[in-house]
């Protein structure tokens, strides 16, 4: 029995790992010595559990020759490769804390996460699409006084790992007998909406508990092979993909450096993936590539599907034309390290698409009135909050903004608004900057995109409130038509009318090709407006 109120929390007939991230990699390693640990595809290599291991082990003990400490931060600057994941289990094997830099910074952005977080050492690529990295890094340097070395992948990471020898195991062992699983180990720099990002602060006990009962949900064990297109700089890549994998014994596959439709489909086909993860941009891509139907995906079973709610005509092939029948929906935040709801194997399609599931196992929830801070009846929308282990630490060297966000009583508010069924089930209808106020009414505009969506020549839609001299805010409808349609504004208005409210039907309509994207795959709908603000003169 459940009161009526939005409150629930995650029961779980498995208890917390009270360990940390390196213990829980060596218990793997002592189990499955042997099994494939790593399978990087574009670089043609593959490491057993026993080589991970080993080469995690190198790194370490060239991280303390360099003069790294437990508490110290390295960045990583990379998009996804092998070294990446071995750094992450590295660093957090001796307690140096690993800084995740997005691929897409520019100088500006590099500068302000390096001093903000006093990077002593960073790792990083040479380049990555259009930009160079190591004349950025030349650039910044005299104005990043933490920064001691960068070591550059390509360049000179075998003579960095190979400067392992003025560290004895004994040296290693004994830093790793120091660490505790509360130590902070990850920093993630969010993109806020306004100002500079923010570090979120994420400890071992955080990130390998939520990749590790990711994996329950999912019926992970050693002989699933997942297939990892989405980044590591990112939670989903690093936390939904490594950990949820290495704390079951099972086998990460890197498809390429970046998401690309036809080599994760090929990584599949050729690894024999189970599991593959993405953003429904990412399975979008893939079910669109005019050979499809030519990649051997019966292997799959699972997945993960997360970032944004997924339309329900591409669950419906995701689950029947890529066989990932058990594919589970997350939703949760960089906060919350990152997930906090999902949907477990076996629930209905209505309830795939329409729901982020229910409160992941230890996890507590309650959805409130943003305004008082009581809880709302259920079947009410409020702000989802969010206690647990997964709560992060805090920001890194920004107590008024951890303060704004985690409250006295550890609750993590989301900023997201979402309604509670009377079987636990959690919606999602919008975040609380995200609403259009139109008129004084209130518009979801994930509501709008989901009707949108069922038009048989949308691919895909963002819809964004731009500046109305009438009603504050009008609605604006960006959309993505299928190749070979030729979709008017005429046809949509006429799809509108009569099915939606009027003040919910788009003012505006844009047609395009591409939405600007976060490499994490969002849609960048602040990019969106300042396009729209500009071109439509408001």
């Amino acid at each position: 029995m459940h009161s009526n109120y939005s409150y629930v929390s995650g029961p779980s007939s498995k208890p917390l790992l009270g360990e940390s991230i390196g213990q829980n990699l060596k218990r793997t390693v002592d189990q499955f010595p042997q099994r494939v640990a790593l399978v990087s595809v574009q670089q043609k290599v593959r490491l057993t559990y026993q080589e991970l291991w080993d080469k995690t082990t190198m790194v370490a003990k060239a991280l303390l020759s360099k003069g790294l400490t437990t508490g110290d931060r390295l960045g990583v600057w990379s998009a996804n490769r092998y070294e990446w994941v071995v750094l992450q289990y590295a660093t957090s094997r001796i307690g140096v804390i690993l800084v995740n830099l997005n691929p897409a910074y520019r100088k500006k952005e590099l500068l302000y996460t390096i001093n903000q977080s006093e990077i002593k050492f960073l790792v990083s690529a040479l380049k990555f699409k259009t930009s160079d990295y190591q004349q950025m890094v030349l650039k910044i340097k005299t104005k990043a006084p933490s920064l001691k070395e960068t070591v550059f992948f390509d360049f000179d990471w075998e003579s960095f790992v190979n400067e392992n020898q003025h560290t004895s195991d004994q040296d290693l062992a004994m830093v790793e007998s120091k660490i505790q699983f509360d130590d902070p180990i990850n920093l993630q720099y969010t993109s806020g909406t306004t100002g500079f990002p923010k570090g979120v602060t994420l400890s071992h006990h955080n990130i390998l508990n939520n990749g590790y009962f990711i994996g329950e949900r999912l019926h992970y064990t050693e002989q699933d092979v997942v297939c990892i297109p989405v980044p590591f700089f990112h939670c989903f890549g690093m936390v939904i993909g490594n950990i949820a994998v290495t704390s079951h014994g099972a086998t990460i596959v890197i498809p390429s450096e970046s998401f690309d439709a036809s080599m994760t489909l090929q990584a599949v086909e050729q690894e024999k993936c189970t599991s593959l993860y993405g953003v429904p941009t990412m399975f979008i891509a893939a079910l669109q590539l005019p050979n499809f139907e030519s990649f051997d995906l019966t292997s799959l079973r699972t997945g993960v599907m997360a970032g944004s709610i997924c339309p329900v005509e591409i669950m419906k092939q995701v689950q029947s034309k890529m066989y990932m029948k058990e594919i589970s929906i997350c939703y949760g935040m960089t906060e919350t390290s990152p997930v906090s709801t999902q949907t477990t194997i076996g629930v209905s399609l209505e309830k795939q698409v329409n729901t982020v599931g229910t409160v992941q196992d230890h996890l507590e929830l309650k959805i409130i009135d943003p305004n008082t801070g009581q809880i709302v009846p259920r079947g009410v929308a409020g702000e989802l909050c969010t206690r647990g282990y997964s709560v992060m630490l805090r920001y890194w060297g920004q107590p008024e903004a951890t303060a704004a966000v985690i409250d006295e009583a550890r609750w993590m508010h989301t900023g997201d608004l979402a309604v509670m069924d009377v079987d636990d089930f959690i919606t999602i209808t919008g975040r609380i900057k995200d609403i259009i106020i139109r008129g004084g009414e209130n518009i979801s505009p994930k509501e709008i995109e989901e009707f949108l969506y069922a038009h048989e020549n949308v691919q895909d839609v963002q819809v964004i409130g731009v500046p109305d001299p009438k009603y504050g805010e009008a609605i604006m409808a960006w959309v993505i038509p299928m190749s070979n349609s030729n979709l008017s504004e005429t046809e949509l208005m006429q799809f509108c009318k009569d099915q939606i409210a009027h003040y919910k039907v788009p003012k505006y309509w844009k047609f395009v090709d591409s939405f600007p994207m976060t490499l994490s795959g969002k849609v960048r709908k602040i990019e969106l407006k300042q396009m729209a603000i500009e071109e439509l003169n408001l």
